[in-house]
């Protein structure tokens, strides 16, 4: 779309956000009057059906712009933050009809659309045909995620100021045209609220398998989230082939290949896969391989799923597949974990395991306790991964209160619960200045079996209750915080696997992801009433 050429007879209508943006740029004709609210109103049989009054005899033929209602606004998921209404008869694809670009950099996208709507992909083209659907880079210092999409004298141009933009209006397109309905004419100017959208899902004590997961993919990019946190390591499995360590490794696991294809599919839909391994704690299956390594009390006793961090073979253990998984995993994002460390529930750590008192005095001088040495632990393993220039997060109870040794200041908090040892309000994390993430286990995590008192999420809770704001239980955090907490992500927890099928849990989480993408996305209030919205992602598929 080039600046600087304005519809003269749209109208600008604001959908979902509440915050008008007015008029803007698009291509048109300026013959055609701009129609009323009321004119819209009346006008609901959107912008691909003409109006049904017929011309005087001898009158002259009304124009084709003045021929048809205003067009009404898209119904996405999640819904566009702005539409600019127009006159016309909208765009539907026909055999034949081409997918073109204007910059060699979006061929993937364009290959994608062209297949998923039967049009023929031309690349990269100059010239223009009827019924093109034209993808651009363009909009300097914009978000890189938003995107203009304009559908006007029976073409459609996505343009934004980088593919993952424009890749967004494709998913819009997609959606409009769904079941055989007619993208309407005018433009949508678009982007998200919150650049973390996220969905993670445990693989450690569920193995899933690669094309579930595949398919997970699709649903996520088709939603326009843009990370899948893979929690891969656990007490009840490590479920990732190793060269390092393939002695931790159980039956059934994803091969190298298969996460090579499921990081290439993200990557071809935007989407950053975000790997874990959880330490000192939810080692279990590494232990398993390595008993030498278990956190024992003074009396001997063994502690589930904790490793003795007094141990540098413990470290050299995580640290080796630290360093092998980050070649597999490509993206910018690392989640090092670090919560429920089980020598930090007693009522005195430094008493219970005088083992880990004395590597704590030892190191971090006479009055260090086994917290200090617990974070020193967090602090060098994200050592490890900030060499291979990934940002990091871990999650809340693994910042512990009150320890002279203190987090790494380039750690986000991915904050869970309320509930656990060490856990804090989150404006005590947002205070110091992090920037914190969303998972409030109260509305966003689905933990199979319903353990501890969760119950399975219901998309109309999130829809109608949740946003980004409420961080711990109900409560929101002051506004003025709003631009630390960077988004958001669904959870699913596999702590008894056995109680859902693979199928099941993509029922489960159907309309709860499409809810928690909707309020990532916009920040307003949703225009549509849970039946309206639960009906219209029915109609979607």
């Amino acid at each position: 779309m080039k600046p600087g050429i304005v519809i003269g007879a749209a109208l600008a209508v604001t959908v979902g956000a509440g915050v008008s943006l007015g008029l803007w740029a698009s291509g048109g004709d300026d013959s055609a009057p701009a129609a009323s609210a009321r004119e819209q109103a009346q006008n609901s049989g959107g912008g691909s059906d003409p109006t049904s009054t017929a011309p005087r005899a001898g009158a002259p033929t009304p124009s084709p712009t003045r021929s048809y209602p205003l067009s009404q606004a898209p119904q996405t998921i999640p819904a566009v933050r702005s539409h600019t209404a127009a006159r016309g008869p909208g765009w539907r694809p026909a055999r034949g009809e081409r997918v073109v670009v204007g910059d060699p950099r979006l061929a993937d996208e364009g290959r994608l659309i062209a297949s998923e709507l039967g049009l023929t992909y031309a690349g990269e083209r100059n010239d223009v045909k009827a019924g093109d659907v034209r993808l651009a880079l363009g909009g300097q210092g914009a978000n890189p995620e938003s995107y203009v999409m304009t559908v006007r004298g029976g073409r459609v141009s996505i343009s934004g100021p980088a593919d993952s933009g424009v890749f967004y209006g494709t998913r819009t397109l997609k959606q409009e045209v769904h079941g055989g309905r007619t993208a309407p004419e005018g433009a949508v100017r678009d982007q998200p609220a919150k650049p973390v959208r996220g969905f993670m899902l445990d693989i450690a004590r569920k193995n899933f398998t690669a094309r579930w997961i595949e398919d997970r993919v699709r649903e996520l990019g088709d939603l326009k989230f843009n990370q899948l946190g893979l929690h891969f390591s656990d007490d009840q499995g490590f479920r990732i082939e190793s060269s390092s360590h393939p002695e931790v490794v159980s039956q059934p696991h994803l091969t190298k290949a298969e996460v090579k294809r499921i990081v290439a599919l993200a990557a071809s839909r935007h989407i950053t896969v975000v790997p874990e391994i959880d330490s000192p704690g939810h080692l279990g299956a590494v232990i398993a391989a390595h008993p030498d390594l278990q956190l024992r009390n003074v009396r001997g006793v063994p502690v589930r799923g904790a490793v003795d961090i007094s141990k540098p073979a413990a470290a050299k253990i995580v640290d080796d597949l630290l360093n092998e998984y980050a070649g597999l995993f490509p993206g910018d994002q690392w989640n090092l974990g670090g919560d429920e460390y089980q020598a930090l529930v007693v009522s005195n750590p430094q008493a219970s395991f005088p083992q880990l008192a004395t590597a704590a005095r030892d190191k971090y001088g006479s009055g260090a306790t086994v917290s200090d040495l617990t974070t020193g632990w967090l602090n060098d393993r994200a050592d490890t991964i900030r060499a291979h220039v990934r940002t990091m997060r871990a999650w809340n109870d693994g910042f512990l209160r009150g320890t002279s040794v203190q987090p790494a200041k380039d750690l986000q908090v991915g904050y869970w619960t309320g509930k656990e040892y060490g856990a804090r309000q989150p404006v005590e994390y947002l205070s110091a200045g992090r920037k914190v993430i969303n998972y409030n286990d109260e509305y966003l995590y689905y933990v199979l079996g319903q353990p501890n008192n969760f119950v399975y999420p219901t998309g109309q809770r999130i829809y109608e209750q949740w946003t980004p704001l409420v961080v711990r239980g109900t409560t929101a955090v002051p506004a003025r915080y709003d631009g630390q907490i960077l988004g958001g992500s669904f959870a699913v927890w596999c702590d008894l696997s056995n109680s859902q099928t693979e199928d099941q849990v993509a029922a489960g989480i159907r309309m709860p992801l499409r809810a928690t993408v909707q309020k990532l996305w916009d920040p307003g209030r949703p225009a549509l009433s849970w039946t309206g919205f639960k009906s219209l992602a029915n109609r979607l598929g």
